[in-house]
C-alpha cells in the first residue's frame, strides 16, 4: 500500500469527521422529515385560518438556513460544523447565504 494512502487512513481527523458527517447525516433527513410536516401544518393553517403561522415562517426560514449548513459541510465546502457545534442560526442569516450578483467586482 502507498505510505501516503497509509498515513491519510491513520490521520485522526479524517475518521473524526467522518463520524461527524455520519451524525449529520441523520440529522438532515429529520430535518427534511420536519420541513414536510411544517409544509402540511402551514396549509391546513392557511385553509382553516386564511394566514399561515408566524412563529413557524420564522423557524422554517431558520431550519432551512440550518439544513444548508449541513449540506455545506456534508459536500465538503465548509469545515465549519452547524448546530449542535455551533449557535442556531436565526432567520437575519439569510442575508449570509445569498450572493448579490448584480455586484460586478
Amino acid at each position: 500500500m502507498n505510505e501516503e494512502i497509509k498515513q491519510r487512513i491513520q490521520k485522526r481527523e479524517n475518521w473524526q469527521r467522518g463520524l461527524f458527517m455520519f451524525f449529520f447525516m441523520f440529522i438532515y433527513g429529520f430535518s427534511n422529515s420536519l420541513v414536510i410536516g411544517i409544509l402540511f401544518f402551514q396549509f391546513a393553517t392557511l385553509i382553516l385560518t386564511g394566514k399561515t403561522n408566524e412563529f413557524l415562517l420564522g423557524f422554517s426560514q431558520s431550519l432551512s438556513i440550518y439544513i444548508h449548513q449541513i449540506i455545506n459541510f456534508l459536500t465538503f465546502n465548509s469545515e465549519q460544523r452547524p448546530f449542535p457545534f455551533s449557535t442556531w442560526p436565526n432567520a437575519s442569516d439569510t442575508r449570509d447565504m445569498i450572493k448579490d450578483s448584480s455586484k460586478n467586482d
